[in-house]
C-alpha cells in the first residue's frame, strides 16, 4: 500500500472569507447536536429550525441552501456566518473532509476556492490530519 498523498502533511488557516459557504451546490449535514445548538443560538424550537432552515436529503437533514447561481448556506450574510458560534460540526471541520484527502486533485480543488489552504502555517501533520478525519467519518458517518 502506497503512503496518502498527505503523509507530508498539509498546511491551512481559515481566512474568514466564507468561500466554503457559497458557489456551489452541495449539502451540510446536521446532526441533532447541530439542531440543538443552532436552535438554542437562534432562540427557537428545534422543530421551528427544522421546518425554517433544513431540507430533507437521502432521508438526512442538511441546511437549506439559496438556488444558483450564489448556492449560499442559509446563514451567510455579507460573506459571514450569522451562526457562527453554533456553526455545524461539518463547517468546524472543514477543510477536513474525507473527500477532501480522497485523491491530491480533491485538496487542489479545495486549494482554488480556499486561500486558506494555500497557507504556509499552521502546518498540520499526518497524525493530526488522520485524527480529524477520523473524527469527521464519526460524526458526519454515512
Amino acid at each position: 500500500m502506497t503512503d496518502p498523498w498527505y503523509k507530508d502533511g498539509v498546511s491551512f488557516k481559515c481566512q474568514g472569507c466564507g468561500g466554503c459557504c457559497y458557489g456551489f451546490p452541495g449539502y451540510v449535514w446536521v446532526t441533532s447536536k447541530d439542531i440543538e445548538k443552532m436552535a438554542a443560538f437562534l432562540q427557537i424550537s428545534k422543530e421551528a429550525f427544522i421546518k425554517k432552515y433544513c431540507r430533507t436529503v437521502q432521508g438526512r437533514l442538511s441546511l437549506t441552501e439559496l438556488k444558483a447561481p450564489t448556492y449560499a448556506c442559509i446563514f451567510l450574510k455579507d460573506k459571514k456566518c450569522t451562526v457562527y458560534e453554533a456553526r455545524p460540526f461539518q463547517c468546524k471541520a472543514f477543510p477536513f473532509w474525507t473527500h477532501n484527502f480522497k485523491e491530491l486533485k480533491n485538496w487542489e480543488e479545495v486549494q482554488k476556492s480556499c486561500p486558506g489552504a494555500t497557507a504556509k502555517k499552521p502546518h498540520y501533520s499526518f497524525e493530526e490530519i488522520e485524527k480529524l478525519l477520523e473524527a469527521f467519518k464519526k460524526e458526519l458517518s454515512f
